[in-house]
């Protein structure tokens, strides 16, 4: 049975022209897109989004990295979406990534990796929700 994840091209990738190449290795994954929708975030949004990271040191500057430019939002729909994307994208640190991943190519730091995905289902079904309105999921 297909299952759906949520994806973010993020704002290193999108602002170094990265966007089209980085869809086109998750359709090569055999993902469809669902949902797709470019635009730039408020830190008010950004810290809704990443509540679950509240009060650790990170929270702050990563709030600020990804309401800094237009990124690009995703729902994604495949057996095994959620883990075959986590695999597709690579490891959090693009240095430990494994070649032919997204962040092995895209991403230049692990801070600025390019590209984020849902880790479970249920986080994947805050994501979606957070982002899209169930009229815009075809």
């Amino acid at each position: 049975m297909a299952e759906r994840t949520f994806s973010i091209v993020k704002p290193d990738a999108v602002r170094k022209g990265f966007t089209g190449a980085i869809l086109a290795e998750i359709e090569r994954a055999g993902f469809q897109i669902v949902a797709i929708k470019r635009q730039t975030i408020s830190k008010a949004q950004a810290k809704g989004f990443y509540a679950v990271h509240a009060g650790k040191p990170f929270f702050d500057g990563l709030c600020d990295f990804i309401s800094s430019g237009p990124l690009v939002l995703m729902v994604l729909e495949k057996e095994n979406a959620i883990a075959d994307l986590r695999k597709l994208m690579g490891a959090t640190n693009p240095a430990n990534a494994e070649d032919g991943t997204i962040r092995k190519k895209f991403a230049g730091s692990m801070s600025e990796n390019a590209i984020h995905g849902s880790d479970a289902p249920e986080t994947a079904a805050f994501e979606i929700g957070y982002w899209f309105a169930g009229y815009e999921l075809i």
